[in-house]
């Protein structure tokens, strides 16, 4: 478990006060006090802040949270959409509030862009680009984004990150992993969500999304991966004014995915749209293992033939065989109605966080599974049925690796768009072609016999090494050298309880002795009269803080 360090805090002082500020501001005083925030206030501060009543008018739990995030700034918003996307984590009003959260983050100079540009790629924009406009197409908490022309009059967008954001989120990073440990140590209800976890699944995150070459690669991997289908555009990178802060695409000037009336008047179908969209995301997922993992509306664009459009790749899963096999599983136990399997493959894929209670997530599985079956594929809800499966994970504690919450969130992502292009959509009919496939090809004789051969060798290969790995656990149990690893839950929290205690308990017997010692010597008129006597009022003293730090504990 990862320990708090308060160190983290006070190299952070001024902001480690504003979190604790916003928090009083958003009606989070309780959990304030609890996390020991109010140390780094002035005593005088710890007053105000105590009597100061919430800024806001009533608003539920989950808004508050929203609005906190969203006040904090770039990164805890990026933290909140990240923990949008783990519905097996978090609860269901949460998560639909941190969908709705918005980056409302000024636009930063276009001198600072240029001179971003020219320090990166080593020549000012004037020789890079024909054109340069000065006012920024869009921005975001990471950068913004400026239209261009190439020499050659090619248009492109150029994405400039924001100067000093690096430093930024890494330094609210280290008070995340810090908030988060000390929610673990002093929150025990928070357990449950995993708080370490997820900060450090959103540090990873966060870190990709950051480094623009690594979307560079992205794009140029998905482009590869598209090239022989016309139903999908994938804009081209210019690597020659590409880096980690800066890059450089070619212009997309498509229709939003949500102007209608546009799209027919241009003769082309949002219905098709819909269709081709689901069938470009089935490819992703099902043949290719990579997927985009944020296709709302505002990044997807309709070219004027029609075509397809993606933006923003610094959000992408990927699945590998063994997971698209174990998703393949999944999903044909549930269509078999085989409860059994269903939970096998649960536990298979997930990592439960607490002992599990067998029967009662059979039970629930079976529910889940009775809801379904017997409906034709092409007639099952997607989005509604991901969501009951992820409140059953939820309810048992049973996480999903991170790939796979975020491949659920985009399917239903996805499905509300494409009701939105087209009422009648219904992605189970475009998920089910691939689902049979699939099991065709699993089935298929040659596959077989390749999976055969395969684990014949992963079963040599272990049973090749088994006599040096037998041999080395009998050498070490010779020599008394064998260690077995036991841990034990909340041991370091109940031994930190018990030095605390004790700590006290020697406070306290020392400061009755020096208060006894110095009432006998002020009664007694001794020659040490005047020496006793600011001992006697520093133990007072001593003793009554003592007294308002248990008290404040709550261990009284």
């Amino acid at each position: 478990m990862f320990e708090a360090r308060p160190i983290r805090f006070l190299r952070n002082l001024g902001r480690s006060r504003e979190i604790a500020t916003v928090l009083l501001n958003h009606g989070f005083a309780d959990v304030v006090e609890r996390l020991r925030l109010m140390r780094y206030f002035q005593w005088w501060r710890r007053v105000v802040f105590r009597r100061r009543q919430p800024v806001e008018p009533p608003a539920t739990r989950a808004q508050r949270i929203r609005r906190a995030l969203e006040e904090l700034g770039p990164t805890f918003i990026k933290f909140g959409q990240v923990g949008s996307t783990r519905p097996d984590l978090l609860p269901a009003d949460v998560i639909a509030e941190l969908t709705k959260l918005q980056e409302r983050v000024p636009t930063f100079s276009p001198e600072r862009a240029i001179k971003q540009f020219a320090d990166d790629i080593g020549c000012p924009v004037d020789v890079a680009f024909d054109e340069f406009q000065r006012t920024p197409l869009a921005s975001g908490s990471l950068g913004q984004v400026h239209l261009a022309k190439l020499k050659n009059g090619k248009p492109v967008a150029v994405k400039i990150r924001r100067p000093g954001v690096v430093d930024e989120i890494e330094r609210d990073l280290s008070l995340l992993l810090e908030l988060a440990a000390l929610a673990e140590k002093y929150l025990p209800e928070f357990e449950v969500f995993d708080p370490t976890g997820l900060v450090n699944q959103f540090a990873r995150t966060i870190r990709r999304e950051v480094n623009f070459m690594r979307e560079a690669r992205t794009l140029d991997e998905f482009r590869r991966l598209f090239r022989n289908d016309a139903t999908l555009f994938v804009p081209s990178v210019h690597w020659d004014y590409t880096t980690e802060s800066v890059l450089t695409m070619d212009f997309v000037d498509g229709l939003p995915v949500s102007a209608h009336e546009k799209m027919l008047a241009r003769g082309i179908s949002p219905v098709d749209i819909a269709a081709n969209g689901a069938r470009i995301f089935m490819k992703q997922v099902f043949e290719l293992g990579l997927f985009h993992g944020d296709p709302h509306p505002g990044n997807i664009r309709v070219m004027p033939d029609g075509v397809i459009c993606l933006l923003d790749y610094g959000m992408t899963g990927r699945l590998d065989d063994e997971k698209r096999e174990q998703l393949l599983d999944l999903m044909v136990a549930v269509a078999r109605q085989d409860v059994a399997g269903v939970v096998k493959m649960v536990l298979n894929i997930g990592v439960p966080f607490r002992e599990i209670d067998h029967p009662l997530l059979q039970s629930d599985v079976r529910d889940f599974v009775e809801t379904y079956y017997g409906i034709d594929l092409e007639r099952i809800n997607v989005g509604n049925m991901l969501t009951d499966f992820v409140n059953v994970l939820a309810i048992h504690g049973i996480r999903f690796p991170a790939d796979m919450m975020l491949l659920i969130r985009a399917m239903v992502t996805l499905e509300g768009v494409g009701r939105d292009l087209d009422s009648h959509f219904n992605m189970a009919e475009h998920l089910a072609p691939y689902v049979q496939r699939l099991v065709r090809e699993r089935y298929n004789p040659r596959n077989m016999i390749a999976r055969f051969i395969d684990d014949t060798q992963a079963m040599g290969s272990v049973l090749y090494d088994l006599p040096v790995n037998l041999g080395r656990t009998l050498e070490k149990i010779s020599r008394d050298d064998l260690r077995v690893k036991v841990e034990f839950q909340d041991l370091d929290r109940l031994t930190t309880e018990v030095d605390r205690s004790s700590n006290r308990v020697v406070i306290g017997m020392v400061l009755a002795a020096l208060i006894v010692a110095s009432s006998l010597i002020i009664r007694t008129g001794s020659d040490h009269f005047w020496i006793s006597v600011p001992v006697y009022l520093l133990s007072s003293f001593l003793g009554l803080w003592l007294i308002y730090g248990i008290f404040r504990s709550g261990s009284l």
